[in-house]
């Protein structure tokens, strides 16, 4: 009889209670796995970003032993580290490149990337131990001698499938505490429906860290707000969510610099609603921001002489001195522009148009994203959802600023998903704030059944994931991002130098990450500025160009590009002939100096070509293919 009476308490628990709801969260949990599965098999392709390549080869690097280096060397990075050295002259002596002034005869210091998310990728890559070979044999990495996925590549992109979990668990969280669990349900799956966050996933770029902070740092303001609620507040504890509250913005400029601006948001924020003891609390959130970010700051300035290194002169890139990526290739740049108002003011109007117009509306999908937007003039009676529509507002501004006038050429290279878009980082609010004003309107709807409402409901949940469904459907993403990366060819190339060498190319990153060579970001010109790195900073054992150069347009890049750009040299001074071997007649295999052009053989130091690459040009100082 005891037995019996245990079988059917048990059944009674799996059926009405805590059982059920446990078989819920399975069944949850299986779906949820089975949408990741079928994304990453479908729609998972390598890195296109250079900035997920670039911080995965310093999180190699510092996963090694060699500390926060670089493989990816851009000229205005050993200027600056020239300049430091040698106070006013920023070039060495004349004559000799023996004295490393630069740093590049060894490890070169890491002057672009913030050191959050390299330490953390470290970590990974210390706990996983990766191959860093190319797969190309028949398996779940590669298929029929062809390279399709890089293990380490598909191994971040899971990890930060694991940060998307957690940042649609905090979603859940706020909404929950700011509404009701139904519309925290509401706003997890559409957080879970957000294609712009998938992409974001297997790009390798920092932003969706950035994005669990960010939110780390909103559910510490909910809190705070919950807490002022109460009858009886612990003051100790409002300090300890403005000490939280400060930490995470301090992570989270750690992981992208521009970020730091939001301590301005969160020390309004507390100034405003902070009761009592309102300036305390503001001073210490600032206080504890300046110790997490000041060790850093401290290591640049010891390296360079600068605050954030290369990535501090961002503002610069793009505008009217630095165009395009001028500024990253110059070895002696004349700085004299970045003094000047006018070239800022430029780019921040020339921006921001774009941003308003194509960025805010589409944040958490177009839908959504009206939706967020009038929700922001909505009337909430909530006072902590009032409050932190105020903090979102802020955080807006912030954004757009810090994203207008932060843009790089990067973001042309990889327009679609790159981690210079802070304004992503608000799709969770605008889910929240967004669904707040449809429920609102839901509710003074004449919706005649329950059926009716779960209807219009769904109608709206599938509008707002369109393009996560589309995505899912055949036919599949094509695995390699390809052109300019050939990760194949590329780690072929690397291999051709010793590990104590260095290459030029026109994609460094890359070299960098898949061919874990030294490679420096092509010069302005292929003439003086070339000639200047090769003599007196690092001798270039070989010249890698891809696509991005090869493909320029004729009349306005090669012709009118000038006599010593890069693609004036491919242009007009290396010339492709027809190879006896049918099978590579039109590879870039072929391509050698023409004839007529003996003095630039005799003066370039690069004059030896591979006779089977396939998709860019290599020149190296002796036929180092030979030795395989």
């Amino acid at each position: 009889m005891m037995i019996l009476e245990r079988i059917q308490g048990l059944i009674h628990k799996v059926e009405v209670e805590s059982g059920a709801r446990r078989l819920n969260y399975l069944v949850l949990v299986l779906v949820v796995t089975a949408l990741a599965v079928w994304y990453d098999t479908h729609c998972y392709h390598s890195f296109n970003a250079p900035e997920a390549m670039d911080a995965a080869q310093v999180a190699r690097n510092l996963a090694e032993g060699r500390g926060f280096t670089t493989e990816c060397i851009r000229p205005f990075s050993a200027y600056l580290i020239q300049k430091h050295k040698l106070g006013a002259e920023a070039l060495p002596p004349r004559g000799t490149n023996l004295v490393d002034f630069a740093e590049v005869y060894g490890p070169h210091p890491d002057l672009a990337n913030a050191p959050l998310y390299p330490a953390i990728l470290a970590g990974f890559f210390k706990i996983t131990s990766p191959d860093w070979k190319l797969e190309l044999q028949k398996s779940p990495w590669g298929g029929d001698g062809h390279f399709s996925r890089y293990k380490p590549e598909f191994m971040i992109a899971i990890g930060n499938q694991l940060l998307l979990l957690a940042a649609i668990l905090l979603t859940f969280m706020v909404a929950r505490t700011l509404f009701d669990t139904a519309a925290a349900w509401l706003a997890a799956l559409l957080m879970f429906g957000s294609d712009i966050l998938w992409k974001l996933s297997v790009s390798g770029l920092p932003t969706l860290l950035l994005l669990v902070i960010f939110l780390g740092l909103t559910w510490c303001l909910t809190s705070f707000e919950a807490f002022g609620c109460a009858e009886r507040p612990d003051p100790r504890r409002g300090f300890v969510l403005a000490l939280a509250a400060g930490l995470l913005v301090g992570l989270g400029m750690l992981t992208r610099y521009s970020f730091g601006w939001v301590i301005g948001p969160v020390i309004v924020y507390f100034a405003a609603f902070g009761g009592p003891r309102r300036i305390g609390m503001a001073l210490v959130a600032f206080l504890v921001f300046a110790a997490t970010v000041a060790p850093w700051v401290v290591r640049n300035l010891a390296v360079s002489g600068t605050f954030f290194g290369t990535a501090g002169y961002a503002m610069a890139e793009g505008t009217m001195g630095f165009p395009g990526p001028r500024l990253m290739q110059s070895l002696n740049p004349n700085m004299t522009s970045i003094y000047w108002i006018l070239p800022y003011l430029v780019k921040l109007q020339a921006n921001l148009r774009d941003l308003l117009q194509n960025s805010i509306p589409a944040l958490g999908g177009g839908w959504i994203g009206m939706l967020f937007l009038t929700g922001l003039l909505l009337g909430l009676r909530n006072v902590l959802a009032r409050r932190l529509r105020y903090f979102a507002m802020m955080c807006a501004g912030v954004f757009l600023i810090a994203t207008a006038l932060g843009q790089t050429p990067f973001t042309a290279l990889s327009p679609d998903v790159n981690g210079e878009n802070l304004l992503v980082l608000l799709t969770p609010l605008a889910i929240i704030f967004g669904l707040a004003f449809f429920l609102t309107l839901l509710n003074q709807m004449d919706v005649p059944s329950l059926g009716m409402r779960f209807l219009v409901v769904g109608v709206v949940v599938v509008l707002a994931c369109q393009q996560f469904i589309i995505t899912l459907l055949p036919p599949k993403t094509q695995l390699v991002s390809f052109p300019p990366y050939n990760p194949e060819e590329i780690q072929r190339c690397g291999n051709w130098l010793h590990p104590n060498e260095l290459m030029m190319s026109d994609i460094p990153w890359a070299v960098a990450w898949y061919g874990d060579r030294q490679c420096a970001w092509t010069t302005i010109n292929a003439r003086l500025d070339f000639y200047q790195f090769n003599d007196y900073t690092k001798h270039v054992s070989a010249l890698y160009l891809t696509r991005q150069t090869l493909d320029a347009k004729l009349f306005s890049d090669c012709l009118q590009g000038g006599v010593d750009s890069w693609y004036s040299f491919v242009f007009e001074r290396i010339g492709v002939y027809k190879i006896k071997n049918q099978d590579a007649a039109d590879a870039w295999g072929g391509a050698f100096f023409r004839t007529s052009d003996n003095d630039l053989q005799k003066s370039f130091p690069l004059r030896y070509a591979p006779s089977d690459m396939i998709s860019g040009l290599f020149l190296a100082d002796r036929p180092r293919w030979q030795t395989e």
